[in-house]
Order: C-alpha cells, then sequence, then structure tokens
C-alpha cells in the first residue's frame, strides 16, 4: 500500500508546520491558554486565511477540495504545537457534519461563516449518564407546529465555550437507549433556554455543560432525515477518531524527540544518560509505539470513506492502539525527564496531559476493543 503523499499534501504539512513554529512555541501556547479566553482569535483568523478551515471540504461548498488525509496532515502539525483553537469540534465534527449530510439550504447557509472563521461550532451529543454510548440520549425533541423544542443537557461539550452555533442530539422517539429515534439539530447557542456553564479542562481547553429548556427550532434546523440521527452522529465521531489520533502521533513525535535530546544532555556520574543501555531501551520501545501508531492513524484516515463495517473497525483498532501508545508514550517520557517532567514550566507534562484526554475522549481502549470486537 502506498503511503508517500501527493506534492498538494507536502506543502499542505510543510504550510502548516511553519505557522505552528512561527506563531505556536511553547510560550506563546500558555499565555494563550491562560487568558480569560482561552483561545486566540486572531489565530483562528489566521487559520481562516491560510485556507486551513476549508481544507476538507470541497470545491462547490467554498472548500479547497481535500479529505481525511488533508485533515490528518493539518491535525498531527497542529498537535506538535498543542494547539487548542477548536478545529476539531468546529471543522471536523461540525463542518464535516454538515458537508456529508447537511441540506443544500443549511450548507450554503453555515459553511460559508465556518470557513471565513466568522462562526465556531460545537458537537453537543455527550450526556451525564451516556459515558461512550451514543444512543444513550435523554435529551428530547418534540414537534411543535411546524418545528421541535428541545429539553434536556449535554455535558462536556468541548469547545462551546467558544462557540455560537451547535449541533445537538436529541431523541424524537423510542426509549433511552434506542439507536433509533434520535436526530442532530443545529441550535444557535444564543437562543432563548440555552444556558451553559464553562470550565477549562486538564489539557488547557475549554468545555461547557449545556442545558437546553423549551429551546425552540425550525423544522430546517434538523440535519438528515427524521430518527436516523444515530448513524450520522456514529460517523461524525469516526471522523473525529481519525483527527484525534492524527493529533495524538504529533504529541508523540514531541514527546520522543524531547526525550531523546534531554537523555543526550543530562548527566549522571559523569556521563549522559543516554548512554545507559536501559534507557536507550526504553527509547526504541517509544519510538516503536510512535510508529505502529502513525501506521494506524494512516490506515483509519484511509478507511474513512469506506463501507460502515470497515470505518467503524478501522476507527476502533486505530483508536485502541493510540490509546494504549498514548499512555505509554507519555509516561516515559515523563519517567526519564523525572520530577520536572511533570512542571508547568516544561512541555512534557502537557504533551501527556492531552494524551490522556484523547485515551478517553470518542470512547477509551476497553470500549473501542469490544466495538473492534462486535465488529
Amino acid at each position: 500500500m502506498d503511503f508517500s503523499f501527493t506534492e498538494e499534501q507536502t506543502l499542505l504539512r510543510n504550510m502548516v508546520q511553519s505557522f505552528v513554529q512561527d506563531n505556536y512555541d511553547f510560550d506563546a501556547r500558555m499565555k494563550i491558554v491562560r487568558s480569560d479566553e482561552g483561545m486566540s482569535r486572531e489565530i483562528w483568523q489566521q487559520f481562516a486565511e491560510l485556507g486551513l478551515l476549508a481544507a476538507p471540504f470541497s470545491e462547490d461548498l467554498g472548500g479547497l477540495d481535500g479529505g481525511p488525509i488533508e485533515t490528518m496532515v493539518i491535525m498531527e502539525e497542529l498537535g506538535r504545537g498543542l494547539v487548542v483553537e477548536p478545529y476539531l469540534p468546529t471543522v471536523v465534527l461540525c463542518g464535516g457534519t454538515l458537508s456529508r449530510h447537511g441540506s443544500a439550504a443549511q450548507q450554503q447557509g453555515h459553511l460559508p461563516g465556518l470557513i471565513a472563521g466568522e462562526d465556531i461550532w460545537a458537537l453537543a451529543y455527550s450526556e451525564s449518564q451516556s459515558r461512550f454510548n451514543l444512543a444513550d440520549v435523554r435529551t428530547s425533541a418534540k414537534a411543535d407546529g411546524d418545528g421541535y423544542v428541545l429539553n434536556g443537557a449535554k455535558a462536556v461539550v468541548m469547545g462551546a465555550p467558544w462557540a455560537n452555533k451547535l449541533i445537538v442530539s436529541a431523541r424524537l422517539s423510542g426509549d433511552q437507549f434506542d439507536r433509533d429515534g434520535l436526530g442532530l439539530f443545529i441550535v444557535d447557542k444564543a437562543a432563548a433556554g440555552v444556558s451553559t456553564q464553562d470550565y477549562q479542562t486538564v489539557d488547557g481547553s475549554r468545555a461547557s455543560e449545556i442545558t437546553l429548556e423549551n429551546v425552540a427550532v425550525s423544522a430546517d434546523a434538523l440535519i438528515g432525515e427524521a430518527g436516523n440521527g444515530f448513524a450520522v452522529l456514529e460517523e461524525a465521531i469516526d471522523f473525529g477518531i481519525g483527527a484525534v489520533c492524527a493529533e495524538a502521533i504529533g504529541h508523540m513525535k514531541m514527546l520522543n524527540d524531547a526525550t531523546v535530546e534531554y537523555c543526550k544532555t543530562r548527566k549522571q556520574f559523569g556521563v549522559p544518560i543516554g548512554s545507559f543501555q536501559v534507557l536507550q531501551h526504553r527509547m526504541v520501545d517509544m519510538f516503536m509505539e510512535y510508529e505502529q501508531s502513525v501506521s494506524m492513524t494512516y490506515m483509519v484516515n484511509m478507511k474513512l470513506a469506506e463501507a460502515e463495517s470497515e470505518r467503524r473497525k478501522a476507527a476502533a483498532g486505530a483508536k485502541v492502539q493510540i490509546g494504549k501508545s498514548g499512555r505509554f508514550v507519555g509516561q516515559e517520557a515523563v519517567q526519564l525527564h523525572g520530577g520536572m517532567g511533570m512542571t508547568e514550566e516544561l512541555n512534557v507534562g502537557h504533551y501527556f496531559k492531552r494524551l490522556t484526554m484523547i485515551d478517553i475522549q470518542f470512547g477509551n481502549v476497553d470500549h473501542h476493543l469490544k466495538r473492534f470486537a462486535a465488529a
């Protein structure tokens, strides 16, 4: 199988890599994270000007005719810089859902603002009791005249503090755990009845608990067919898995490089600790975990457009590999750096925190082992 990138994809990688190196070093990143808003609107607008927000969308939707591979390239480089701006929820999850399943009116009404950097989106699907079960939805959508009324609550909605638009999963019919009967609705975060409780997450990002109380939406806010929301949501999450796997290999690459460099310079008993064979073996194990993760990331992103069964299996398998490898590489990097590995002043601990979050985002290792077996 050919894993080589096209000339356009290589140029895209080089552009994003240069931008992150020039504008998003660790000090700049920490300044953004510690700001009141927790993200940089200026950086987000530069993403739009560089075409990063348009990259995965087809030309007829105003995009640059990319796809999962282009998203993978971008996310890996953003991962190297620990970028906190909401590329994943806005472009990958919500933008991707609109581009694949939105009506022509929804696409024309919402994608231009997203691509221009004017709108930020968040996918509100998880609930306090649902854990990793996408079908476990208590939030209800009741028909009301020509529209719907939404009631319920969503938990840990990543990127929601910055968002002005939401895609919300709600139950149109059936019992709490039924896969049938779900719908995905476009909701303006400023709509009457929407309230949020915002907070910072352990990896430096921001999330919200969202409450919906008699939120009225029109009929054209429904994405796709009524009752078919589970399939659309599951597909969106699989595309999200492909993206976070790419982000994770960016983190692992930086941790590997930082650990090797540190072990070359840190001396004990008058010699660099990298000369100790037992530490060399541990660094080789880190490198092997990284390389396996790269292979699985390429595989899942190439299979996202294939049949549903293949996509599910690929996403589950990749998430298991990334979860295990990310934890191993992060722990080894911290241990080999010693006590300074978890200090706020060193980037190693921050990469480890983000890898820990990725391990549970969209389902942990145990969840996806079961999903892989079922597939």
